[in-house]
């Protein structure tokens, strides 16, 4: 754990009756603050960590005007403060405690004036986590947060999730009943009796926790509201309007696992854009087949399928339950604040409201005029612009073989630790980029084999997945079972799993790779390379663990929808996010 921050063993929680009392009196203020003027003043508090510019977006989006506060003095005079935590836990506190924001925090939660934890934002009002190992949060609500146990169990918690409502409030009036929103964690608090009074809404994974809480004009979800698309932002717009309060006549408590047939988490389906500058120096959603993605014909441009802000913004509309931008084009020699997928994202994230995965070039380097940027300084270039999840591809190989060569040592300093330790497992994805090698014996590489029930070109019986850097150019001497183990281990939360050989196929996904790779990890895989049809993904999803399957010039060439194939899946009875 780090510095500064107090152990759970130890920790002191203020007096719990002064910030009901305050809460009590403060609870008529949602609505005198709904009626100053217009649709009025937010406060959004920024601490540093994370995507909070989609929360700002889908504030501005509904009409209200925005004030971002880093500084102590400022908390105390919002009128309606929004509290996007983003991270893990103790580094969140011990920001928080840097900048003195602790006791103005529980005292503006004190005094009952309308405020909205977001993820992390709600974690933090709990007495602490064992997160860290182990750190005192703001003591506001009763429970420690603690990671999800199951021995088959996908942790992060990443996708759709179904709600059960302990209350009806207004707050989520509108999400109605069996519909899914957005989470990405590994750890939560649970329902007990000491925080029963507290808590709005639940969610079912490995058991049953706490998915929202509210008390008079005091709030927070679990969930990202602005990533749960149009759902989520009615959940903004009841909060900002001060239409909150306990609906009358309501119906009976309705649990998560009765709140829909299909009730759970969704099997995601993504969109993915390969953005690349074309000879003419435009970025440009693309496609090739095996990675090469130039045109046949004379001349060979890049392959120009539209343009990324656009079909992100078209993928929103027509269901996607994410979207991911892999950056082609390495623009390494570029000053940082110039790197063109900056403002992809900035522009991506003012429409989209589902979560923005980027991938390239993120790793240690120096630009033109000699600045060094580490891995961490361009992720969180990344996480400002407005991605939720950065994704790591060459790099990646190059940790995992220092990882084996030193006996599986991890010493914190590697891309992935960093970014991992300072912004959670959740926003970490791999991106693995891998072939088949054949062989006729396992006993013929280091690597893990599969019995293939595909044949090599010389009747071989088994193959390994090598995996590949520099866009596939390269191979190395390690396996993606190798890969994801080790990146499981220094801290990544999700694998994203292309097939070279399968790249712009439409035979369908990889099985035996998707198999292999879901099954050596206890993180999420997304599949990815090989759709061409909606059967696919339900065969996918039958067939492995994977958590989610992707897909780019399917969707770019509209040679299948988005909703056809929710609609191939939600027929064959896989959880799907309609």
């Amino acid at each position: 754990a780090r510095g500064g921050a107090d152990r759970l063993g130890a920790r002191r929680v203020p007096h719990r009756p002064a910030f009901e009392r305050g809460m009590r009196s403060g609870a008529a203020t949602a609505s005198a603050a709904a009626d100053d003027g217009g649709k009025g003043e937010v406060t959004l508090l920024d601490y540093g960590a994370g995507n909070v510019r989609s929360v700002r977006n889908a504030i501005i989006k509904l009409g209200f005007t925005v004030r971002t506060v880093t500084k102590p003095e400022e908390v105390a005079s919002a009128s309606r403060l929004i509290f996007p935590g983003v991270g893990a836990f103790g580094s969140a506190m011990d920001i928080l405690r840097s900048r003195g924001l602790i006791d103005p925090l529980r005292e503006y939660v004190a005094s009952g004036k309308p405020f909205m934890g977001v993820c992390l934002g709600l974690q933090l009002l709990f007495d602490g986590s064992e997160e860290s190992g182990g750190i005192e949060g703001l003591g506001v609500i009763p429970g420690t947060v603690r990671r999800f146990v199951g021995d088959d169990l996908v942790v992060p918690h990443v996708g759709w999730n179904t709600l059960g409502l302990a209350r009806h409030t207004g707050l989520l009036a509108d999400v109605p009943p069996g519909d899914r929103l957005y989470f990405v964690h590994s750890y939560r608090a649970v329902p007990e009796p000491a925080n029963e009074d507290w808590v709005l809404a639940t969610c079912d994974y490995g058991g049953e926790f706490i998915a929202a809480v509210q008390k008079g004009d005091v709030m927070a979800c679990q969930f990202h509201p602005e990533k749960s698309g149009e759902n989520g932002i009615g959940i903004f717009k009841n909060f900002l309007e001060g239409t909150t309060g306990e609906v009358p006549g309501a119906p009976a408590a309705v649990s998560a696992a009765a709140a829909a047939a299909d009730a759970g988490l969704a099997r995601r389906v993504i969109a993915c854009l390969d953005v690349r500058s074309n000879d003419n120096g435009d970025l440009v959603v693309t496609k090739g087949d095996s990675y090469d993605v130039r045109e046949k014909d004379e001349g060979g441009d890049v392959r120009n399928l539209g343009k990324p802000v656009e079909l992100a913004g078209r993928y929103f509309e027509q269901g996607a339950d994410e979207v991911a931008f892999l950056n082609i084009t390495g623009y390494r020699d570029l000053p940082l604040t110039d790197a063109p997928m900056l403002e992809v994202l900035r522009r991506t994230s003012e429409t989209v409201f589902v979560p923005l995965t980027v991938g390239g070039g993120i790793r240690d380097f120096t630009d033109s005029n000699g600045t060094k940027y580490t891995a961490l300084e361009v992720a969180a270039a990344y996480f400002a612009s407005g991605a939720d999840k950065i994704s790591i591809g060459s790099d990646a190989v190059y940790v995992a073989e220092a990882y084996y060569a030193a006996g599986r040592a991890k010493d914190g300093s590697t891309s992935v630790e960093t970014i991992s330790q300072r912004y959670g497992a959740q926003a970490v994805v791999i991106s693995i980029d891998p072939r088949r090698v054949y062989v006729n014996d396992p006993s013929e590489t280091k690597n893990k084999c599969v019995k293939t029930s595909r044949p090599g070109p010389n009747g071989e019986g088994f193959a390994w997945f090598q995996c590949t850097v520099m866009g596939g150019r390269e191979g190395r001497d390690i396996g993606a079972y190798e890969l994801a183990v080790a990146m499981e281990d220094l801290g990544a939360g999700e694998i994203l799993l292309n097939c070279i050989d399968e790249d712009g196929q439409g035979n369908g996904f990889d099985h035996e790779l998707v198999g292999l790779v879901s099954d050596a990890v206890k993180i999420p895989v997304i599949a990815s390379s090989g759709a061409g049809q909606p059967s696919h993904f339900t065969d996918v999803f039958n067939a492995t663990k994977c958590s989610a399957a992707l897909a780019a010039g399917i969707f770019h060439r509209d040679e299948v929808t988005i909703s056809q194939v929710k609609d191939h899946m939600k027929a064959n009875a896989i959880p799907t996010r309609v």
